[in-house]
């Protein structure tokens, strides 16, 4: 390419963004209000005298290559040549858009209008006859698909992961897991404000288990943990020498469930169950630990964890 006529091809794509950069954020805007106050009816005009605007100053753009750009040699072809490329670059933004509606990180607000114009220069590019240029708008066209369809959805996937992981860690001090006894396995957890509890139910779905375990972890409130001064009809409570708080309640039938509450640290760890003996509840005060990253890892691809405000 000459020197002459690469000067004005880059003129020519130069004008071709600024015009769709500086017009079509402002007819967005447009649109939405249109259609926010008035309907989607509304918008319909509005979008057909910004269409026809746009298309004419595309056009506009296009004149000073009528002597390089084959389709804008003379001005019924250079109107067909702006409405390919006002056709095309809309396509191109409304994938761009759908790209930002799935989370795709696209800049700062300024980054995100000075887009707006890329897809249409890149479409301009294609009408150019010559290689290089077409290579590099191709090149272009591939690094946004691959961005927009690959790269930025993984980065967004990732950040959405990385947040949660945060709202689940917001209270480490609460974060513990109990090992499973044998034939049982954490089916759900929950992260709420002030608690963090666990259930463990059978592995077999068909297994005869009438009841399930489960653990609360709890801030402590008192200095040391006691029985309550009213208990429920059909309680006994009892502390022993170690601080461990000890809560059965029988029930008709001659069933009942006992409770284990015990300070962990900070925490209160609380346990109970209608069919795990009181040996096995201690087990699962004794193997409290930490919540790892590979355990959260687990529940959450299991979704078998949630969070309530």
């Amino acid at each position: 390419m000459q020197k002459g006529r690469g000067a004005l091809t880059a003129l020519h794509l130069l004008l071709v963004w600024a015009t769709a950069a500086a017009l079509l954020p402002t007819l967005g805007f447009g649109l939405v209000a249109t259609a926010w106050s008035g309907g989607v009816g509304a918008a319909v005009p509005v979008f057909a005298l910004g269409a026809v605007l746009m298309v004419g100053l595309l056009a506009m753009a296009g004149t000073p290559v009528r002597t390089v750009v084959p389709l804008c040699g003379s001005v019924p072809r250079r109107l067909g040549w702006a409405v390919l490329v006002f056709a095309l670059g809309t396509l191109g933004v409304l994938a761009g858009l759908a790209a930002y509606g799935g989370h795709v990180d696209l800049g700062s607000a300024g980054t995100r209008i000075a887009l707006t114009g890329a897809p249409y220069a890149v479409v301009a590019a294609f009408f150019v006859p010559n290689r290089w240029v077409r290579l590099g708008a191709l090149a272009v066209l591939g690094t946004g698909v691959a961005y927009g369809g690959f790269v930025g959805p993984a980065q967004a996937r990732e950040r959405e992961h990385e947040a949660k992981v945060a709202r689940y860690r917001e209270h480490p001090e609460l974060l513990y897991l109990s090992a499973a006894p044998p034939g049982i396995r954490v089916s759900h957890a929950e992260v709420g404000p002030a608690y963090f509890g666990v259930d463990y139910h059978p592995i077999r779905q068909d297994q005869d288990w009438s009841g399930y375990v489960s653990l609360t972890m709890r801030p402590a409130l008192t200095p040391t943990l006691r029985c309550p001064e009213l208990l429920g009809t059909g309680e006994t409570c009892t502390v022993d020498a170690h601080g461990l708080v000890r809560t059965v309640r029988a029930f008709p039938g001659g069933t009942h469930a006992i409770t284990l509450t015990r300070r962990h640290r900070s925490a209160e760890a609380v346990v109970t169950s209608q069919t795990l003996d009181e040996p096995g509840l201690r087990r699962l005060l004794d193997t409290l630990h930490p919540l790892s990253d590979t355990e959260l890892e687990d529940l959450m691809r299991e979704k078998r964890i949630d969070h309530r405000n």
